[in-house]
């Protein structure tokens, strides 16, 4: 077979199914609590993998990028349906589409190529971080209605000091998945460890008959359109959250990319147009999902990095992924309901602990001062507060270094006058 200019091999075919099945696995919960959180029907979560995945297969640049519902969005969406209810996200989501085509047309994806290496480093530790934490709720059994990172971490290490009241069918099968995972990575890095992982986890859990929470039956039914229609009062409501939106799905998305190109050993900086291509694709896509009142979609680490871990090297790995999603939606319901969601989660936190740049932390005491500030403060913030600030603040050392230097030597050109022309001749 072949794909593209590339021979297409059943080997290849093999890894993208294992690839899309994993990150299909990932994206399931994840898009249903994303979706929950912004006051959503749950299935609108998933939804939008489903309805953006072919066409960022198409248009898209970043082969193995898993689009999907990402936390970064829930602000804004939440605060539209709180206001104008469904439509009223529709709309706003549909408006940020259309701002990032524009920003596509500007070609100002390209811009983000210029993030600095560390800075890159930080944001992928910080994700990998971001990847753990989210999880340990469910690991540790923690309760407590979307704490803050700073609340989660507290919790954790609070409840790691009584083990005794830790459940424990969730924490041995989150173990299970992440040590059996590293087994299998260690002895093949193309083996589909995730998804043995949790296959052998489900197997020992039945065999001790220990009954962890599971994903739960969901309808597949799609939630009817409600409807909106467009009022001059939108330029003052509408339009600043939509920008708002389309420049942090933007901004997440490029970088997401970048990231999952550095996680795959290819450093080396993307083309100015596929930037701005991926910003395009997305915008196009986002259009679609919106007229279904579903919530965009950005560049998922988690999934993609899933993906890639477990042997998806080219586009079918995504509509591999979407058909799953589809598949659970309808045939596989029943099956999909009957995994624990500890097993997921062990499956996700294992990919952010690889995710965490361990040799960047080995080099940091070597590292130029403008480097390690660039990583640490990005990493930090990337954890416990905003992604789009922490690539802002770790790029801004280097703005900094590289005017410093400048304004002091004008600075002290000032201070020191020049020579008379009569001593200058002497």
């Amino acid at each position: 077979m072949k794909l593209g200019a590339r021979l297409y091999s059943w080997n290849a075919f093999g890894g993208d199914v294992c690839g899309g099945l994993i990150a299909s696995l990932v994206a399931f919960p994840y898009g249903l609590a994303m979706a929950t959180a912004m006051g959503l029907p749950p299935v609108l979560g998933v939804f939008t993998s489903i309805l953006t995945a072919p066409i960022c297969v198409l248009l898209g640049r970043n082969a193995v990028l898993i689009g999907g519902t990402s936390s970064v969005t829930i602000p804004f969406i939440a605060v539209a349906v709180r206001q104008q209810g469904i439509g009223g996200a529709a709309k706003v989501s549909i408006v940020a589409a259309v701002l990032m085509l524009v920003f596509s047309f500007l070609r100002l994806g390209r811009y983000v190529a210029w993030v600095p290496k560390p800075v890159m480093a930080g944001f992928s530790c910080g994700i990998g971080g971001m990847m753990v934490t989210t999880q340990l709720p469910t690991i540790l059994g923690l309760t407590g209605k979307n704490p803050t990172t700073f609340d989660t971490v507290y919790a954790a290490g609070a409840a790691l000091f009584h083990p005794m009241h830790l459940p424990l069918s969730a924490l041995v099968c989150a173990l299970i998945v992440m040590l059996v995972a590293s087994v299998c990575a260690r002895i093949s890095h193309r083996s589909p460890a995730l998804l043995v992982g949790i296959v052998v986890s489900v197997g020992i859990l039945g065999l001790l008959h220990w009954q962890p929470k599971e994903i739960g039956f969901l309808s597949s039914s799609l939630p009817p359109f409600i409807g909106f229609s467009w009022m001059p009062s939108d330029v003052y409501t509408v339009l600043p959250a939509a920008f708002g939106l389309a420049f942090v799905t933007g901004v997440n998305l490029l970088v997401t990319s970048r990231v999952v190109e550095h996680f795959r050993g290819r450093h080396q900086a993307m083309k100015k147009s596929d930037a701005d291509r991926e910003l395009g694709a997305y915008a196009i896509a986002n259009m679609v999902s919106g007229v279904f009142a579903a919530p965009m979609s950005v560049g998922i680490p988690a999934r993609s990095l899933a993906n890639v871990q477990c042997g998806g090297t080219t586009r079918m790995s995504n509509l591999i992924h979407a058909g799953f999603l589809l598949l659970f939606l309808t045939g596989g319901a029943t099956l999909i309901a009957h995994t624990p969601l500890a097993a997921l989660a062990g499956a996700t936190a294992w990919m952010g602990l690889r995710l965490m740049e361990w040799s960047t932390w080995r080099r940091l005491p070597r590292m130029r001062k403008t480097d390690a500030l660039g990583f640490l403060t990005t990493a930090l913030l990337t954890i416990f507060s905003n992604a789009v600030m922490a690539v802002g603040v770790g790029c801004s050392f280097y703005v900094i270094s590289h005017f410093v230097p400048k304004v002091q030597n004008w600075w002290h050109s000032l201070a020191v006058p020049s020579a008379p022309a009569g001593h200058a001749a002497e």
